[in-house]
């Protein structure tokens, strides 16, 4: 006999309808997570494929990890690439696997910018807005962009949203979070342009993520069905110490432009650090308030607003939703791809983030998974540290 939802967590279990029309059945989403598992030319495996299916049941909206969207934009050595037409068969499979039992898949399409680590590693170039000197992972010089530059990411945007169209994906997510190449425009930190995308106005920092958006859409009516999802994903706060990159309200303002060029279905937060979801606005007239509740105060009623970071038992999960519309989790998914089967049949207490090696085969994790990505997850301490120690072994 099948268990019923324990009573406090059945708004988690509420359909909701995005403004396209698509219903989902419950408020969880599969969160992006790089498993490190793709070729090294960024081809998709079986490891791949076999890891979506095991989870293709876990959430109605599922987004995959980073997809680079040109090689000087890639991030994970192991990462999916859809910066090429070649990927698309293998992105095919992909979308297929992760919509087995009924999900919506949705690919994120990002460019890391100045953190393009195997940029860094196999050309000895990163880009970003401006000029910058860095020490870290090695000493090194960020190239500014040139506007035909900028030119050409926006239009890798654009091609890299037609292979995923062309892949079968249910929709596309635009990452503009955790200081990838978007936030970096907006960022006076990273931006010290003096042309139109650059620091003389919140306006001209706004501008490139906004061609983005538009490039992007201008797609998807030409060649999406019209119940095509585009997500998009920031951080709404960038701070270091009492400095400002950009302010909570910046952000908002940038969210309404790209709200009048494209037809955003949602809005995802995320951050860096424990706890994301938790966070408080750090300076300016939102001082001390929770980041989720000073945007969802602003953005309710027009789009979902999607709540990440640190959410990793069904009472963050609930916490979280106070000031959202949906729940994102990634790494409890890694261990546990039945955590919202078990909550919402009231299994609550046989949730467990933790594993063996003796589960991988269950589990569907690769033998040579995350590299390079057990020291995100260190950041977020999502999963307990026993955990992180066994993905580790993975790496040898």
């Amino acid at each position: 006999m099948q268990m019923k939802t324990t009573e406090q967590y059945r708004p988690l279990f509420e359909s909701i309808t995005l403004p396209n029309g698509i219903e989902l059945d419950n408020r969880f989403v599969l969160s992006p997570m790089i498993t490190n598992s793709s070729t090294i030319e960024g081809y998709v495996t079986q490891e791949d494929l076999a890891y979506a299916e095991r989870r293709a049941s876990s959430a109605p909206l599922q987004i995959t990890g980073a997809a680079y969207i040109e090689e000087y934009g890639q991030l994970f050595e192991y990462g999916f690439s859809i910066d090429d037409d070649r990927s698309i068969e293998g992105l095919k499979e992909l979308a297929q696997a992760m919509k087995k039992d009924g999900a919506k898949a949705i690919i994120q399409l990002t460019h890391a910018g100045r953190f393009s680590k195997i940029s860094l590693k196999d050309f000895g170039v990163v880009y970003g807005p401006s000029e910058m000197n860095l020490k870290s992972p090695i000493k090194h010089t960020v190239l500014p962009m040139t506007k035909r530059k900028i030119g050409h990411v926006i239009t890798q945007y654009a091609d890299s949203t037609r292979r995923a169209i062309k892949a079968g994906f249910d929709g596309v997510e635009i990452s503009g979070a955790q200081r990838l190449l978007i936030q970096t425009f907006l960022s006076t930190f990273s931006n010290q342009r003096e042309d139109e995308y650059g620091v003389g106005s919140l306006e001209n920092r706004s501008r490139f993520g906004i061609e983005v958006l538009k490039a992007v859409q201008k797609v998807i009516d030409e060649e999406a069905s019209a119940n095509f999802i585009l997500g998009f994903r920031g951080t709404p706060e960038e701070t270091r110490g009492n400095e400002i990159g950009y302010s909570v309200e910046d952000f908002l303002y940038f969210m309404d432009q790209v709200m009048e060029v494209a037809n955003i279905q949602y809005l995802a937060t995320a951050s860096w650090g424990k706890n994301i979801y938790k966070q408080t606005i750090r300076q300016g007239k939102f001082k001390d308030k929770f980041m989720n509740q000073v945007v969802y105060d602003h953005i309710a009623g027009r789009i979902p607003v999607m709540a990440t970071g640190g959410i990793n038992s069904p009472e963050k999960a609930l916490e979280a939703f106070q000031f959202a519309d949906m729940v994102g989790a990634s790494t409890p998914f890694v261990t546990e791809p039945d955590f919202v089967t078990k909550l919402k049949d009231g299994r609550e207490d046989d949730i467990n983030l933790g594993f063996s090696q003796e589960e991988l085969a269950d589990l569907a994790i690769p033998e040579r998974a995350f590299k390079d990505i057990v020291e995100l997850m260190d950041i977020g301490g999502s999963l307990s540290n026993d955990a992180r120690l066994e993905l580790r072994k993975l790496r040898n």
